[in-house]
């Protein structure tokens, strides 16, 4: 060891020994990747339909706010805790928190998207006497197709850095190598373990940030 815990961490890293294996980093990485998606992908069969609903019905909107930005305000740790005590440890509890993280910012993102589609060229589209549902599925939401990926974005940005608590209640994720860390109070594990958590969000919000772009309708930003 170096004395430096930061430099140390990058010797963990840099150890060929941390990159196979069961317990390795790329298992890890893939695992924690796994309860992203799963977790982004629930709240988003719950969420994207009801915010698109209320996007283009303007129903129920006040109720929506406010029910987002209370979920917003729980906390993840303590939901995590919570989930464990009523059925057990495994990736159930953790789960069950990363999908009420997920919700708000798709359900924002969904029915942010709708709203902001221009209402004259909604008008124009029932003038042409398409439907409701067509409306919806060939005009709204192909033109706020970048704001609907700006709620998964930010869906993923909270899951993906809290998925470590997935490791919390006994399940694998890159939250292991911090909370082995910290049970044998190896620091530069748990450095290591941080930078790793770090990176991955980096590279999903930058891959997420392309995508906004390129669904972007042309002449305007993302």
């Amino acid at each position: 060891m170096n004395g430096n815990p930061f430099l140390d961490a990058l010797v963990w890293l840099g150890d060929p020994s941390r990159w196979s294996g069961p317990a390795g980093v790329p298992v890890r990485t893939l695992e924690h990747l796994g309860y992203t998606a799963l977790g982004v992908l629930i709240a988003a069969l719950i969420a994207v339909p009801i915010g698109l609903y209320v996007g283009h019905t303007g129903r129920f909107k006040g109720l929506t706010v406010a029910v987002a930005g209370a979920a917003r305000a729980l906390p993840t740790l303590g939901l995590v805790t919570l989930f464990a005590l009523l059925v057990g440890i495994g990736l159930t509890a953790p789960m069950l928190s990363f999908v009420i993280l997920a919700i708000p910012s798709l359900l924002a993102g969904a029915y942010s998207a709708v709203e902001s589609v221009d209402p004259a060229t909604v008008d124009a589209a029932r003038a042409q006497g398409m439907t409701e549902r067509q409306i919806l599925t060939r005009v709204e939401i192909p033109l706020g197709l970048p704001l609907l990926i700006g709620g998964v974005r930010g869906a993923t940005m909270q899951v993906v850095a809290t998925a470590m608590l997935a490791a919390y209640v006994g399940s694998g994720g890159l939250g292991r190598f911090i909370f082995q860390g910290l049970g044998s109070q190896n620091y530069p594990q748990m450095i290591a373990g941080s930078l790793l958590v770090i990176v991955l969000a980096l590279v999903l919000d930058l891959s997420l940030l392309l995508l906004q772009r390129l669904t972007a309708p042309r002449g305007t930003a993302a």
